[in-house]
């Protein structure tokens, strides 16, 4: 099966000074969009890429354009607010980059990717996509707060508020004690997912990192409260929605949550790359066919558990809750995105037609030097 990434809504403007983010970060999902669309895995026909871009050892059509070394001449550029293609794709623009899909490999490679912040930076004309990304990661732009992008798990919050200015000491301490952070029963005592993406208007200074994940807690009871989830559906709905937020391109987040409920009613397995690649901290396109294997004992294989995995495996944003809180009808088991460019992503429950909008997807990176 495949899967696909993302990422233009979220959760808005909100109580708190929360801020309009109709384009999102994120470090999974354009990861799928690259990479999960490339492996048939077991019955569900689930596509990915392993092993740097081979497909069981024959190498796929996957090289993108891209510079050598740090670049020439300084240009300033307005970093956007958004994804890691959506980024890339303004770097591209003004040659900073050759090419934005270059550049969101590179972005899904650098565990530092998801704490880049939008603002007006000098760069330098034809960079390697990779030290673009190291150059954005320093984040030497003026900080209005702390900002946490959808999908970002709980060490890459731990790391951004660390990088912030919070003691290291003092993030640890708190992220290790849940319990005195508001975490509702529902959360089973596992942050994970819990911690809302936003802007908070907070400073090392002033407010104390258990008070600062507080807030995070706290506005994602809020938005379940908001959106009337019912309380014993709270946890079923986080992990799902995690999942659509590191899975799906930004226009078929219901499609999405539609596909994973059809393979959790029909006992089929969810088989989606984004699971594995937060327990193994990797990029999906990084995993071996080891960790992949539907033999592999460990909780979060998508080929082997039943149901959902055991926690959320991100800030899911409010539109992939709402995703998952109000789906389209239909029968899809599959999914494949067959323009990486565009990501349209295309649906079926048909195996032989996923066989054809493989076909479809392999003509167009074939034609577009991938």
């Amino acid at each position: 099966m495949s899967g696909g990434r993302r990422d233009g809504g979220t959760r808005g403007d909100r109580r708190g000074g929360r801020r309009d983010r109709r384009q999102k970060r994120s470090r999974r999902p354009l990861v799928v969009a690259v990479v999960a669309v490339l492996l048939v895995v077991g019955a569900l026909g689930a596509w990915t890429v392993v092993n740097d871009g081979y497909l069981f050892g024959i190498r796929t059509p996957l090289a993108a354009p891209d510079y050598e070394g740090t670049g020439g001449e300084p240009i300033v550029v307005e970093v956007p607010q958004g994804n890691g293609y959506t980024i890339g794709a303004q770097l591209a623009e003004q040659d900073v980059v050759a090419s934005a899909e270059a550049f969101v490999r590179a972005f899904n490679a650098n565990p530092d990717a998801a704490s880049i912040q939008p603002g007006t930076r000098e760069m330098k004309l034809r960079m390697s996509a990779e030290s673009a990304v190291a150059l954005l990661a320093q984040n030497d732009v003026d900080r209005a707060g702390l900002t946490v992008v959808e999908g970002s798990t709980v060490a890459q919050i731990e790391q951004t508020m660390i990088e912030t200015g919070w003691p290291e000491a003092d993030v640890k301490a708190a992220v290790a004690d849940p319990g005195a952070l508001g975490l509702p029963a529902e959360a089973g005592g596992k942050l994970e997912g819990w911690l809302a993406a936003n802007t908070y208007e907070v400073k090392p200074d002033s407010t104390s990192a258990a008070d600062v994940l507080k807030q995070m807690v706290a506005l994602t009871v809020e938005e379940l409260e908001e959106l009337q989830v019912p309380k014993e559906r709270w946890r079923e709905v986080i992990i799902t929605a995690s999942i659509v937020e590191r899975e799906a391109p930004d226009d078929y987040r219901g499609e999405v949550a539609r596909v994973i409920q059809n393979r959790l009613d029909t006992s089929e397995v969810l088989g989606m790359d984004a699971i594995e690649s937060y327990y193994w901290g990797k990029p999906a396109h990084e995993l071996t066919r080891e960790q992949l294997s539907n033999t592999t004992d460990v909780p979060f294989n998508s080929r082997r558990m039943d149901g959902l995995p055991p926690t959320a495996i991100g800030a899911p944003s409010r539109a992939s809750v709402e995703a998952v809180l109000d789906p389209p009808a239909g029968d899809w088991i599959y999914y494949v995105t067959v323009n990486l460019e565009t990501q349209e992503t295309k649906f079926t429950a048909s195996a032989d037609e996923f066989q054809v909008f493989k076909a479809e997807y392999q003509a167009w990176a074939a034609e577009n030097g991938y």
